[in-house]
């Protein structure tokens, strides 16, 4: 790889990172002709685009997210496709482990490469493809868990806390906080693993993706909307899991629940103040994001000379690997969730 810049030809735009050449966007936060999207989180995954360039299951995801439109000019590619963008840009798509069909966008130009990871992780999931390891010149990092506080325990750890509870607090809903696309779909087959065998209640907003990562070959075992359940027997719920949105665990949907035990499936659950903002009793540490050894660890792997820094903790970051010899700068992209829903 050579030791050289690429800024010649990748740009910070106000709609967000620029392939000058390709006159293509990566993960733009406003419509644009051209773009490639690294995976279906809003924040990344906006609507309104002419062609997008992604992975079959994050087009997936977009039309369910949107509409069925909502992606009209689609190209997919799968993990090592190569698909020429034009004026010499080479394109194609390695696994980033972040959520079903997400992917690092890997650009090549006049002998270079820039891998653009979009968000990623390195913990194993089920649910995912297993985040891959591309040599580069640049890496594009995010920096959500960018602290040295942050070490993401195993999700089996975890869910053993979230079962060991149920089976001292028999009489409790365990009413657990997921976002929609991804960590309700992790977190349901983690605890399947750990040996939950009923029927998971489910909140109506979650419903629609796990349907997706169902046709898509995911199996979750038995689940139910809560809102095409007979509520009037409260008791069914006791001793059970029900997975909402995190905005739902205080609201009045989950007051109808008898004694409910809200728990919080999130990284940032490692913070106290974070789990008593979500009002949550329990607080699991499930995350999607790489944590702070992760996030050195990767960038070390790639050899990359230069690492450019989208959102996060930028600072801790780009002088961490500084004292390691690896050139680093925050691109200061708006428009970016710290863990987005």
């Amino acid at each position: 790889m050579k030791d050289v810049s690429a800024e010649n030809w990748m740009q910070v735009r106000p709609e967000g990172l620029y392939c000058k050449p390709a006159d293509c966007f990566i993960d733009p936060h406003q419509p644009v002709p051209r773009a490639i999207v690294t995976h279906g989180h809003a924040d990344h995954a906006r609507a309104g685009h002419g062609t997008v360039f992604a992975t079959p299951e994050t087009i997936a995801i977009m039309r369910t997210r949107y509409a069925d439109d909502a992606v009209t000019g689609a190209v997919p590619l799968t993990y090592g496709q190569r698909h020429a963008l034009g004026e010499g840009v080479e394109l194609w798509l390695a696994p980033a482990g972040h959520i079903l069909g997400s992917a690092q966008a890997v650009l090549e130009f006049d002998g270079q490469r820039v891998v653009i990871s979009g968000d990623y992780k390195r913990h194993a999931d089920p649910t995912c493809v297993p985040f891959e390891v591309v040599p580069c010149d640049v890496f594009v990092t995010e920096a959500t868990f960018a602290l040295p506080v942050f070490s993401h325990p195993p999700i089996e750890h975890e869910m053993a806390k979230l079962m060991r509870s149920m089976t001292s607090l028999p009489d409790r809903t365990h009413l657990v906080g997921v976002y929609a696309l991804g960590k309700c779909q992790r977190v349901m087959a983690a605890l399947r693993e750990a040996g939950y065998a009923h029927p998971f209640f489910i909140h109506g907003a979650l419903t629609r993706l796990t349907e997706l990562y169902e046709s898509l070959g995911y199996d979750f075992g038995p689940w139910q909307e809560v809102s095409k359940i007979d509520r009037a027997d409260r008791d069914q719920f006791r001793g059970k899991i029900v997975l909402c949105p995190p905005s739902a665990l205080a609201d009045r949907w989950s007051r109808g629940l008898p004694d409910p035990l809200p728990a919080m499936a999130s990284g940032w659950m490692q913070i106290r103040a974070r789990a008593r903002q979500r009002r949550a009793e329990m607080a699991l540490i499930v995350s999607d994001h790489a944590d702070w050894a992760d996030l050195l660890r990767t960038a070390r792997e790639t050899g990359a000379g230069d690492v450019w820094i989208t959102h996060g903790r930028v600072e801790a970051l780009q002088h961490a690997l500084s004292q390691q010899g690896i050139r680093a700068k925050a691109l200061d992209l708006v428009g970016r969730d710290e863990e987005p829903e």
